[in-house]
C-alpha cells in the first residue's frame, strides 16, 4: 500500500512566512467538527476575522497578519478539511456558516463587534452565515476578496475557451480532479500562476501560494470543489446588511470580474469596489498592502468608531 508524499514546506521567510500565534485553540462547530484557530496581537485590540478560500489555510493571510496584529486582535482559522483543521463528512455551505459562527463564538465576547474579512471561499462562508443571529451580532463591517456567489464554474476563464457548455464541463473537472498535486516544481507554479494569479505576480508570490495550495489534502480539494461548482448563495448576499466592501483582481480567471459587479449590484449596503489592475485571484498575497489598507480603513470607520473593545464590554457589564 502506497503512502502520501508529504506536504510540501510553507516559505521560511519573508513576509509570507508564516507568524507564531499569540494564542491557538480549537474550536468545536455544531457538528462536532474541530477547527484550528488562531488569535494575534494585543487581547484589547479592535478585531479583524480573516476566513480563507478554497484550498488554503490560515498561512494564506500571512501578509496581513504581519502588519494588522502590531494594533489589532487578528483571529484566523482553518476551513474544515484545510490546513490543521481535519476533515468532515459534512462539506456544504451550511457548514461554512456553522463553523464561522463556532470561530465568533469562541473568540469574541458577547455583542462585540468584528471587521468580518473572506477571501474567495471564505466570501462564500460570509454569504451562507448572512442570515444567522451570532453572525449579525459580531458583524460591523465586511470585506469580500476576490469572490462570488454563483456561477463559479460557468463563468470560470482557467480553460482558455469560449463560454459554453463545453467549457464549463472542462472548468469543472479540472478544478474538481482527485489527481495529487504533486511537489512543488517550476512546471507546478507555472500552471498555478496561469489559473490563479496576474502574469505580474513576483516569483516570491507564487512560490508562497504554491506551497499553501499544494499542501491542502487532495481529498478536500475534491469534495469542496463539487461544494463550489453548485453554489448558489445569492440570497445570502441579498442578505448580507453590514456595511460591505468587496475587493477583486481584474485579471481574476477563478473568480472574473463580473462576479464581484454582481456583488455589488445585489448588496444591501455596498461601501466600495476596489479594482486591482494586473491582481489574479490570490490578491491578499499578490497585492498584500492594499488588502491591508482596505482592512484598515474599514475597522477605523466601522469597528474602532462603533465597537467596543473587550474590556469595554466587561466594564458596561
Amino acid at each position: 500500500m502506497s503512502r502520501s508524499a508529504p506536504a510540501p514546506a510553507l516559505v521560511a521567510d519573508g513576509r509570507y512566512t508564516p507568524p507564531a500565534p499569540s494564542r491557538e485553540l480549537t474550536v468545536v462547530s455544531a457538528d462536532g467538527a474541530r477547527l484550528h484557530a488562531e488569535v494575534h496581537g494585543p487581547e484589547n485590540a479592535p478585531p479583524v476575522v480573516l476566513s480563507h478560500g478554497w484550498t488554503c489555510s490560515t498561512a494564506f493571510w500571512a501578509a496581513q497578519i504581519r502588519d494588522l496584529a502590531a494594533d489589532h486582535r487578528v483571529i484566523a482559522y482553518d476551513q474544515r478539511g484545510h490546513g490543521r483543521s481535519p476533515a468532515s463528512s459534512a462539506c456544504t455551505t451550511r457548514a461554512l456558516a456553522d463553523d464561522l459562527e463556532a470561530v465568533l463564538a469562541e473568540t469574541l465576547a458577547p455583542g462585540e463587534k468584528a471587521l468580518i474579512v473572506g477571501h474567495s471561499m471564505g466570501g462564500m462562508t460570509i454569504m451562507a452565515a448572512a442570515t444567522r443571529p451570532r453572525f449579525r451580532e459580531h458583524a460591523a463591517a465586511v470585506l469580500l476578496c476576490s469572490t462570488g456567489s454563483s456561477g463559479l464554474v460557468e463563468e470560470s476563464r482557467v480553460v482558455p475557451m469560449r463560454a459554453g457548455r463545453v467549457r464549463t464541463w472542462l472548468t469543472e473537472r479540472i478544478l474538481g480532479s482527485r489527481a495529487p498535486l504533486g511537489p512543488v516544481t517550476p512546471v507546478a507554479k507555472s500552471i498555478l500562476k496561469y489559473a490563479t494569479m496576474g502574469a505580474g505576480s513576483a516569483p516570491h508570490m507564487v512560490e508562497a501560494c504554491a506551497r499553501i495550495v499544494h499542501a491542502c489534502p487532495r481529498g478536500a480539494r475534491h469534495t469542496w470543489a463539487g461544494v463550489l461548482a453548485a453554489l448558489d448563495l445569492d440570497h445570502g448576499v441579498r442578505e448580507l446588511h453590514a456595511p460591505t466592501a468587496v475587493v477583486h483582481g481584474a485579471s481574476d480567471r477563478l473568480t472574473p470580474p463580473v462576479h464581484a459587479r454582481a456583488l455589488v449590484a445585489a448588496l444591501p449596503q455596498c461601501v466600495g469596489l476596489t479594482e486591482l489592475t494586473g491582481v489574479g485571484h490570490m490578491s491578499p498575497i499578490e497585492a498584500p498592502d492594499l488588502v491591508t489598507g482596505r482592512i484598515r480603513e474599514l475597522v477605523t470607520t466601522y469597528v474602532t468608531e462603533h465597537g467596543s473593545t473587550p474590556a469595554q464590554l466587561k466594564e458596561g457589564a
